[in-house]
């Protein structure tokens, strides 16, 4: 059985803790893989390999740095399919949309290729007397990422192309249950030049997670998962003396008004539920039907999700894949089951659905529930899965208070033909990122990414120039060059004559 390694320092590095952890294959259930989980040591050894790369990695001129991201874009986008079909085989999700994750990952390699403008830095002249004023910013140290599940190779290229274009290094521990992309990432970068020890990938789990957060040598951490363990993040960060950026979880809303096009914003709506079977963080888990629109919405959602091909992620027919493992599909499935006796109607239930050929794969079908209380647990818990929940609102202003009653406030939606309802929508809905007749607004790489509330811990954004800013820290110089004829002392306060 092939054994999934760390990489440190350069090269791939076998663990030595003993311990291993499953990766399947989510279409067939079998256990294909495993990957070894990092000891303290290990994690140790990582940044210390990182910490020594930092040495020369930070003072590396702009233009070296840069001209390895470049080749590193070239070799993404040639490996693109390969990576692809790396992410199918462990996370299951179809071809399609883990070519799309890879493309989404690759803008952000873009942005850090033009890392040189973003780091110009200030200067302002004789603010007095022969007195300059300059501002730059420059790289931390040693950082680390903690990447989910859902986009093994998408989140981890949010974080370590700008952060290595800023001048820092990197130690990544992703997800133990899909790890071979980013070891992929990692083995690419070396290929492109990057130094030894620049970007490390330590595999693990919560031992890994524990070290890196309490390292003296790591300086910032950077965190995107469940709204729980981003709590946890940033807590155990800041106790350690950390910057910490942790991206918590979701219950995203798609407010849809009477003067919407139903047929678009049914299809909007099944793409932005089920694609990736529900397991991202901007997935549309909750329709709110504004006035007498809920029941000819929610019989085209219906018609839409009936007809869905769900399969293996490598069948060119499924437009569906199954889910990341067999307790995440029976956690998902249970909130469905449990959905009539607390009051909802179930519409759609996919909880019985099965594979021809695949019965031991982590598949279920797509749920839609209906006319769901807010007090119902399906609306109120994060679920991750292909379930979508409508709730029915008289006015658009009840929907707006429903909607900020959320404890999330990551990404939201409005669906509408008005102008001036859109506009009141966007400065009114507390989220970090708002669509207007777009179902999942996340940002292109040049804008920043992050959420409100309980989706967010810290307080700055993901890439973009947040992240820029998160992962180098702003120095002030202040230089007077007196002319040569000066002379004397003068211990008062500098004027500005």
């Amino acid at each position: 059985m092939k054994t999934i390694t760390h990489w440190i320092g350069g090269k791939p590095v076998e663990s030595a803790s003993g311990r291993f952890g499953p990766v399947y294959n989510p279409a067939t259930g079998a256990q294909e893989k495993q990957v070894g989980l990092a000891s303290v040591d290990e994690v140790d050894a990582a940044v210390a390999n990182a910490k020594s790369a930092y040495e020369s990695w930070g003072s590396a001129s702009l233009a070296k740095r840069t001209a390895i991201l470049f080749k590193y874009r070239e070799l993404l986008d040639a490996h693109r399919d390969e990576i692809a079909e790396l992410i199918t085989a462990e996370h299951g999700k179809v071809h399609s949309d883990a070519l799309g994750e890879v493309a989404r990952g690759m803008e952000i390699v873009e942005l850090a290729c033009g890392i040189a403008e973003k780091l110009k830095g200030e200067l302002s002249t004789q603010v007095s007397t022969r007195v300059d004023v300059a501002s730059i910013r420059q790289p931390l140290g040693v950082v680390a990422g903690i990447t989910p599940f859902n986009f093994p190779a998408m989140v981890p290229m949010w974080m370590f192309p700008l952060a290595i274009a800023c001048g820092n290094a990197f130690v990544l521990k992703p997800s133990e249950k899909d790890p071979s992309a980013s070891f992929r990432l990692a083995e690419l970068a070396s290929e492109a030049g990057l130094p030894d020890g620049v970007l490390n990938i330590v595999q693990g789990d919560k031992v890994a997670v524990d070290r890196l957060l309490a390292h003296p040598d790591v300086v910032a951490v950077s965190f995107v998962g469940s709204t729980p363990i981003a709590k946890y993040i940033q807590l155990k960060g800041v106790e350690h003396d950390k910057r910490v950026q942790a991206l918590g979880g979701a219950k995203n809303h798609m407010l849809v008004l009477p003067d919407a096009d139903l047929d678009f914003a049914a299809d909007q709506a099944i793409n932005a539920a089920y694609g990736s079977a529900g397991e991202r963080c901007m997935a549309v888990s909750v329709v709110v039907a504004v006035g007498d629109t809920g029941d000819e919405l929610v019989g085209k959602i219906a018609e839409r999700a009936k007809n869905l091909r769900i399969g293996p992620g490598d069948d060119p027919a499924s437009e569906m894949g199954p889910l990341i493992t067999r307790e995440h599909r029976d956690k998902v499935a249970s909130y469905v089951a449990g959905a009539a006796a607390q009051g909802a109607e179930v519409v759609v239930d996919g909880t019985g659905y099965s594979v021809d050929g695949h019965e031991d794969g982590f598949f279920l079908g797509v749920s839609l529930l209906d006319k769901v209380p807010v007090t119902a647990d399906a609306y109120k818990d994060e679920i991750f899965g292909p379930v979508l929940c409508v709730v029915r609102a008289d006015t658009y202003d009840d929907a707006i208070k429903l909607i900020n009653a959320s404890r999330w406030g990551n990404g939201t939606a409005i669906f509408t033909r008005d102008g001036g309802a859109a506009r009141r929508f966007q400065l009114e809905v507390q989220a970090g990122m708002v669509g207007i007749n777009v179902p999942i607004p996340v940002p292109v790489g040049y804008h920043s990414f992050g959420g409100w509330k309980d989706s967010l811990f810290g307080d700055l954004h993901i890439y973009g120039n947040d992240g820029i800013a998160f992962y180098t820290q702003g120095k002030v110089i202040t230089t007077r060059w007196p002319d040569p004829a000066d002379a004397g002392i003068n211990l008062g306060f500098p004027s500005h004559s």
